[in-house]
């Protein structure tokens, strides 16, 4: 217990050490468990979506009525498979709930739907009672209740008044889906990387600290053994008492980012991200062994990894080999193991390259103080090497979200103007047809004042001739106008718009460009309602956030006997206005009400959806970048506490006290700006990847390459923070009476 006691004293004399590693491990805890936990919903949702539900049908109501629990009770005892699906939010956490019958499930059991049947126990699926009670007051409205009905259950079959309707709840993800969370999971493992880089660094200062400690214990009769027993009790113990809240405040996080982050799977994937209960346990074992691997001690080290020249060497040949692989790599798993190669090339170059920039500059100088700073510089370089990395790495991994997320907000409210360029939006009726409503608009609003088009959505069997046919959606519109002629295209033919109106090809979405080798100029083979006819792409156009590929084609060139999936109508009036287009829509299509949207309203839903698609991202990358920027606070405070006898020797030479506090300034914001500084080009290389290579891999869409020195900026200014920070903290040590009675070379690892 003696023992014990003075091993770890060391917090009692270092209290904000003991804090700075407890905050680490808890912080770096609550952000991996909590996206782990999305993730994990994610993953179980997807799957859902794909084998639970991906195909199947339903009972509705012919007089349109919704269906009622007293519909499902009545099919039920008239022996009829049917089973109860009832969503409701889940009040405790994160996705939505699933109300079922477990005895009418029994019927499914056998694979009476479509794709394999998952269990229907636990999470995300409840008793449809408890659903019923979830689902609000009897004053409120009610979710909607689907009645599933098994492949036994006919059409002819059923009691009069019911009938059989197809039933999805999402489209076949595939790789899609796998990729989307491939990036999370890579995410997850560098965040986990910087963790560890970070943990390292503190608590292997703190062994530094302490080896006279360990020496004079040793002289007691303290045997090696005993004090590495309980070196590996107090990570436990640190480990144990941080974690646990850690992955509670995770769960919190989760929760808070939830919303954003369904918002975003609905947005991908057309898929709702469903209550799940994670395993939290996992993220315990998962980050308790994250705290052990990166506080135990590593004894020996190969000599030639020790020498500066073979490490240098290694470090260039792993950044040169990342960097051409990830141009050529054939897919996202190999992109992400060649970005990884670089990061690692980077972790091992960077602070050798700062200790040789600094060794050179102060060659240069003859100013012996500049002199003095620059390899001062050079010796923290090295000395707080795994500090220094965790912050450039995060530095650039800031940099490249905020750039990507910045291009695409960019992007796609560009694309939303091309999109949504006439004023109103108007949604044919279901079981109406659109035809005497372009009729109308063509005969009232004059060409030269007032643009107008017709939108009607399906699918189309697609034939690239470099492999089977592959089903696309259909967009078909009519008349091709002005409003179509302001979409910007990736690439095209002389005048695309005017051979799309003359019914000389179609154009395709980046999308199925990219997944079916597809360029400007060739021919695809179209087969619709059983007729087969060639067109020539026309041109490539940005279809952003939708995983599907698509063919534009002139709603002229539609068979006769085409039936819309969807169908609505763009127009921009002139001087006509909204009471005008209501009455004469009512009057066509014989409805007692019509709703008319103005584009600018669902622009700015849009905007509101897409802002939340990024919540869990920037949220990630915040938390990361405060935690890397708190870990070389305290680190740069613990070295320069150790170096306070040389800080001393400035005054002893001469320096008043505020000359050698501006000398630390100097000292501090050099580190920190110089890391900085090097991190820019990794920010901009790791761009690159994410909008060139990563993204078109996962999402089968790019973004153009942009740069933002703003951000640059806002990056150098926060490292000037963090170290007129460290300097703050040091400036006590040049107070009378804060000399430290050991030289640094003793605590600080040697270097003078």
């Amino acid at each position: 217990m003696n023992a014990a006691a003075a091993l770890f004293s060391h917090y009692r004399r270092h209290p904000l050490q003991l804090v700075a590693l407890a905050l680490m491990i808890l912080i770096s805890t609550m952000l991996w468990s909590g996206m782990n936990h999305l993730t994990d919903q994610a993953r179980s949702s997807l799957g859902r979506a794909e084998q639970s539900l991906s195909e199947g049908s339903q009972v509705i109501r012919e007089d349109g009525a919704p269906v009622t629990v007293a519909d499902f009770a009545r099919l039920r005892r008239a022996g009829l498979c049917v089973m109860p699906w009832l969503e409701v939010p889940d009040p405790d956490g994160v996705g939505r709930l699933i109300g079922i019958d477990p005895l009418a499930a029994a019927c499914f059991a056998s694979g009476a739907m479509s794709g394999e049947q998952p269990a229907l126990d636990g999470e995300p699926f409840i008793d449809m009672a408890r659903a019923a009670r979830l689902a609000g007051s009897p004053g409120d409205e009610a979710p909607p209740l689907v009645l599933l009905a098994a492949d036994s259950v006919s059409a002819d079959g059923l009691p009069t008044g019911y009938a059989l309707a197809s039933f999805a709840r999402g489209p076949d993800t595939g790789e899609l889906g796998a990729s989307f969370l491939l990036n999370l999971d890579a995410l997850g493992v560098l965040v986990l990387l910087i963790t560890a880089l970070l943990l390292r660094a503190v608590y292997q200062l703190s062994i530094v600290q302490r080896r006279d400690s360990f020496a004079l214990l040793h002289r007691f009769g303290v045997p090696g053994k005993r004090i590495n027993g309980l070196l590996m009790i107090e990570v436990l113990v640190l480990a144990g008492v941080c974690v646990l809240p850690g992955v509670w405040a995770g769960a919190q996080l989760a929760r808070a980012l939830g919303e954003g982050f369904g918002r975003s799977l609905e947005g991908l994937f057309d898929v709702t991200l469903y209550a799940d209960g994670s395993q939290w346990w996992r993220s315990i074992l998962v980050m308790m062994i994250v705290v052990l691997i990166a506080c135990l001690p590593v004894r020996t080290l190969p000599h030639w990894l020790k020498r500066s020249r073979g490490v240098g060497w290694l470090g260039l040949g792993l950044l040169a080999i990342g960097m051409v692989w990830v141009a050529w790599s054939p897919g996202l798993v190999w992109t992400f193991v060649a970005v990884g190669l670089v990061f690692v090339g980077a972790g091992v170059l960077v602070p050798r390259l700062m200790a040789g920039i600094m060794a050179t500059l102060s060659s240069r100088v003859d100013d012996p103080l500049g002199r003095w700073r620059y390899r001062e510089l050079g010796v923290m370089a090295r000395q707080l090497a795994l500090p220094v990395v965790a912050l450039q790495f995060t530095l650039a991994l800031v940099l490249a979200v905020q750039t990507l997320v910045t291009t695409f907000e960019a992007t796609f409210e560009q694309w939303l103007d091309q999109r949504l360029a006439a004023h109103w939006y108007v949604q044919v009726p279901e079981g109406r047809s659109g035809d005497r409503a372009a009729d109308w608009l063509a005969q009232k609003l004059e060409p030269g004042t007032a643009a107008w088009h017709r939108i009607r959505r399906g699918t189309v069997m697609v034939d690239s001739g470099a492999g089977p046919s592959h089903r696309v959606d259909l967009l078909a519109v009519s008349p091709i106008g002005p409003l179509m002629e302001k979409w910007t295209l990736q690439s095209s033919l002389a005048h695309p718009w005017k051979l799309l109106a003359d019914n000389q090809g179609v154009l395709i979405n980046e999308q199925l460009a990219l997944r079916y080798g597809v360029g400007v100029g060739d021919s695809l083979v179209l087969t619709l309602n059983g007729r087969v006819q060639s067109r020539t792409v026309l041109g490539v156009y940005a279809d952003y956030g939708r995983p599907s590929g698509e063919v534009l084609v002139n709603g002229a060139d539609l068979p006769a006997d085409f039936q819309p999936e969807f169908e609505s109508f763009s127009i921009s009036p002139g001087g006509r206005g909204e009471a005008w287009l209501v009455s004469g829509f009512e009057r066509i299509w014989q409805v007692p009400e019509i709703e008319i949207r103005e584009n600018s309203d669902i622009r700015a839903m849009a905007t509101r959806v897409f802002r939340q698609t990024f919540v869990l991202t920037r949220a990630m990358t915040f938390l990361t970048l405060t935690l890397a920027g708190t870990a070389l606070l305290i680190m740069g405070w613990v070295f320069i506490t150790s170096r306070a006898w040389y800080l001393q020797l400035l005054v002893t030479w001469g320096l008043s006290r505020r000359e050698a506090f501006g000398e630390l300034v100097r000292v501090s914001l050099g580190l920190t700006t110089t890391v900085s500084l090097l991190a820019l080009p990794l920010g901009v290389w790791l761009t690159w990847v994410l909008v060139h290579r990563i993204n078109p891999q996962a999402f089968g869409w790019s973004l153009p390459m942009a740069v933002y020195p703003g951000f640059w900026l806002e990056l150098l200014a926060l490292s000037t923070v963090i170290g007129l920070g460290i300097a703050a903290l040091m400036g006590r040590q040049l107070r009378p009476g804060r000399m430290v009675a050991l030289p640094a070379n003793q605590s600080g690892g040697g270097e003078r």
